[in-house]
């Protein structure tokens, strides 16, 4: 059926919406902002509820400086799925432009667990966190971060939010507050770093008029504080329960003859803080670090029964996730394929397609890095019926036609290149594509087809000074002068 089959009943053709969206992407790759706004809300008339078409949109706002428009538009992009992680990125990136910094934060980290291997989360985590560390000592500055990303508020009411971890807390089962040890001091002493900050919410409760007020997404704030003193006592009781602080010294000398920690009363709530943490080491740069707590967990969890934890294969396929990215930090490459391609097991047996494609996703990095471009395009391709949004597809397609570049497959290459020019136009992102123009222009020049080679260098020499980009625009320079030396005079 044509764009125009179908147009009955007062409908407008499908057509129209691709093709206001297809300018409101050119326009704004040209830097024309409002008319590529004009052009999005246009299209916003056809398919109201687009989630492309919302974050699209997003980017233009925060590029006229309007974050709150940004952001609105960012939200809606993610109301019917929270796990699009275009718009967590634009909502993150909206957040930070309005100084919400810690906020932004809590979203990179959501993006960068659900897609860790898309730069732009890493990077948004990296520069939200420095711009966390300039602002302490400002006197108008209130800060409480509690370690793992469990827990950012700010005293003012109306821009204090839950984030993910307290909301994962509540999704299996209400939390009931357990009970904490009665020493103070031996509250002090489990808590740490983070004695600190319980006090600091304990005393947020005592002001009234502070806890009659809700959220942005209407949680009352009293039940969000609430969380975050539950979820501290639960682990102040755990790690008492655990590590009594009278036995810490005799645990450090004795830790390879003491026993593993039986189940924890709450399985859930222990893995969480767990992965987080192993998270935490490698986003850090500890990859060690991070590698020795997914093994310990690891071990943990190998103990515990299907009846103890339901979805333990699941958790098992993580945490050989976990392992195997710290090897690939740590250069072991061979180790970190063991555990990537045992995370796959476990995926293809509890059927599940996001673990599959994390699993598949890291195999094709795996032996990318090590040369074998042939098992990283077929490992890569097994994974682009299960990609969700275009931001991992353009860069899938980028990576699998980059691998047949290299195997000088150079027809694969460039139709490769191609899908991820469509895909990054789609959601407009510069960076994916001046990436996969230039991967165009590559391949065509090997075909010899010096006229579209010229065109995509061009295309992505454009892009390149619409972002100021400078290095970049040096080598594509230099590569398009080369090019045109093939053109006919």
């Amino acid at each position: 059926m044509s764009d125009t089959d179908g147009v009955h009943d007062g409908q407008r053709p499908t057509g129209v919406f691709s093709t206001l969206m297809s300018d409101g992407d050119w326009l704004y790759t040209k830097g024309e902002y409002k008319k590529a706004i004009d052009s999005y809300t246009t299209a916003l008339t056809l398919k109201p509820d687009d989630k492309t078409c919302f974050v699209g949109r997003a980017k233009c706002y925060l590029k006229m400086g309007q974050s709150d428009n940004a952001l609105k538009d960012a939200e809606a992009s993610l109301k019917e799925d929270k796990s699009f992680f275009e718009g967590l990125y634009q909502k993150a990136e909206a957040l930070y432009y309005m100084g919400e910094f810690e906020f932004a934060l809590v979203f990179y980290h959501r993006g960068q667990k659900l897609r860790p291997q898309i730069q732009e989360f890493r990077l948004g985590i990296q520069k939200a966190q420095e711009a966390i560390e300039n602002s302490v000592g400002n006197p108008s500055f209130v800060k409480l971060e509690i370690k793992g990303d469990l827990s950012f508020l700010q005293k003012d009411e109306e821009r204090a939010q839950p984030i993910a971890a307290i909301q994962h807390l509540t999704t299996k089962k209400k939390q009931q507050t357990l009970k904490t040890p009665k020493s103070e001091k031996t509250t002090k002493q489990l808590l740490g770093e983070f004695y600190s900050d319980k006090k600091y919410l304990e005393n947020l409760l005592k002001d009234e008029d502070l806890v009659k007020g809700k959220t942005k997404g209407g949680e009352r704030l009293q039940d969000v504080i609430q969380g975050c003193l539950t979820y501290l006592d639960t682990c102040t009781e755990f790690w008492n329960q655990e590590k009594p602080i009278s036995e810490q010294e005799k645990e450090r000398k004795l830790m390879q003859q003491k026993p593993l920690p039986s189940t924890p009363s709450d399985p859930a709530q222990f893995l969480l803080k767990s992965l987080d943490d192993i998270d935490a080491e490698l986003t850090s740069g500890n990859a060690e670090g991070s590698l020795k707590k997914a093994e310990d967990v690891m071990k943990i969890v190998q103990g515990w029964s299907e009846k103890e934890v339901p979805n333990k294969k699941e958790v098992l396929g993580s945490l050989h996730s976990c392992i195997g990215n710290a090897f690939i930090e740590l250069g072991d490459l061979g180790k970190a394929l063991d555990h990537h391609q045992k995370d796959l097991e476990f995926a293809k047996q509890c059927k599940l397609p996001d673990a599959m494609s994390r699993a598949l996703d890291n195999i094709g990095r795996v032996y990318a890095q090590i040369g074998q471009f042939s098992q990283a395009i077929e490992f890569w391709e097994k994974k682009i019926p299960l990609v969700r949004g275009g931001l991992e597809k353009t860069w899938l397609f980028h990576e699998i036609g980059w691998c047949y570049l290299e195997l000088n497959r150079h027809e694969e290459a460039r139709d490769c290149g191609v899908r991820s020019v469509a895909a990054a136009d789609e959601i407009a992102d510069e960076k994916w594509q001046i990436n996969a123009n230039v991967l165009v222009a590559q391949s065509e020049l090997k075909l010899g087809n010096f006229e579209s080679c010229v065109s995509h260098f061009e295309r992505a020499l454009t892009l390149a000074q619409l972002q100021e980009d400078d290095s970049a625009m040096n080598v594509i320079q230099k590569a398009l002068d080369e090019a045109k030396q093939h053109l006919p005079q």
